[in-house]
């Protein structure tokens, strides 16, 4: 039995049927590799896959930015639907995740700022929204390139912003800390983030979620399955954790220069042991004090998932009402 029931497909399947309902489609675009080389030029290429609805927004555009682990349809399921009766959403598979890739491994892998530029670029290419103002949310390491994005693209391009469940202050020293709350067993960061064997598996999930795991994905051969066909890329999504740069030199969080200090949303969940609670207020302060922050109660670290219902309450009202005092001007890009 065990060798033959796999969830991955059934889960696939649903979460595919969403995007479809919600009027979205598969796409892919060929781009020039964002990355100079250290000369400023690069011959390289990447593919980057994503989902949008067909022909030109006649809605606000989002972009959805996804974090590591499962691929964006399965990370963004629950709120396709509900925000696509207001925008015009796009969903991007980040560069080494999904569909997207780019030429590994003769081209440095990406960091959260090459994943920002990669995403601009893709924005330029979607029909009708090159030079348009385009919002953003980002979860966990989507997060973070959300927040280089905005930043990079500055306001007139990138705007408003949701920042969920993701420590943009993350240092060293809070991986430390989180592989006390794991247990002893743990060495590395990545050996949970990137899990190889169903122990992994088991304690990600159990950290990510404030409430169990569904018994039926608890089995050592479920947890397998999962490992196996969601991990094909594993030496690709190994590298692209080697160039996570948050909590370095080359990543260092500043206020976000939007045009109204209402439009920036910081959402956790309460129960976060990956990214604990607090960090979401540092990351206001870190912000320059006036972002919005909303706790989701009884859920971890993913609330879009945990508490989908409040999540999408929370994004539309911030986004709605940050669409009402929206500049009618674009202001230039620096990506």
């Amino acid at each position: 039995m065990g060798a033959s029931l796999s969830l991955v497909p059934v889960i696939d399947y649903f979460a595919r049927r969403e995007f479809l309902a919600a009027g979205l489609r598969p796409h892919s675009v060929t781009l020039p590799y964002p990355y100079d080389g250290g000369d400023g030029k690069s011959s390289s290429t990447c593919t980057v896959h994503y989902w949008a609805p067909p022909g030109e927004p006649k809605l606000p555009p989002l972009l959805l930015i996804h974090g590591f682990g499962p691929q964006a349809t399965w990370q963004w399921r629950c709120q396709v639907g509900p925000l696509s009766r207001q925008f015009h959403i796009i969903v991007p598979d980040l560069l080494g995740f999904g569909g997207s890739s780019w030429d590994y491994p003769t081209a440095p892998p990406p960091s959260e700022a090459t994943q920002a530029a990669a995403l601009a670029a893709l924005l330029d290419s979607v029909e009708g929204l090159k030079g348009k103002r385009v919002a953003v949310a980002g979860t966990s390491y989507g997060g973070f390139v959300a927040y280089w994005l905005a930043r990079a693209a500055g306001p007139g391009r990138i705007g408003p912003v949701v920042i969920a469940s993701s420590d943009v202050l993350k240092t060293a020293a809070d991986d430390r800390e989180f592989l006390k709350r794991a247990g002893e067993e743990w060495g590395a960061v990545h050996e949970l983030l990137l899990p190889a064997e169903p122990a992994a598996m088991r304690r990600v999930m159990q950290m990510a979620a404030h409430r169990a795991p569904p018994a039926m994905m608890s089995p050592d051969f479920v947890l397998r399955d999962f490992i196996k066909k969601l991990y094909t890329n594993r030496e690709q999504l190994s590298h692209v954790f080697k160039g996570i740069t948050v909590g370095t030199d080359k990543f260092q969080v500043t206020p976000l220069s939007q045009v109204y200090i209402c439009e920036v949303l910081i959402v956790w969940g309460e129960h976060d042991q990956l990214f604990p609670v607090e960090k979401a207020f540092a990351v206001q302060r870190a912000l320059g004090g006036k972002a919005r922050v909303e706790i989701m109660k009884e859920t971890g670290h993913a609330p879009q998932l945990e508490d989908p219902a409040r999540f999408n309450e929370i994004v539309l009202d911030f986004l709605l009402a940050a669409d009402k005092h929206a500049e009618p001007s674009i202001i230039g890009s620096s990506l």
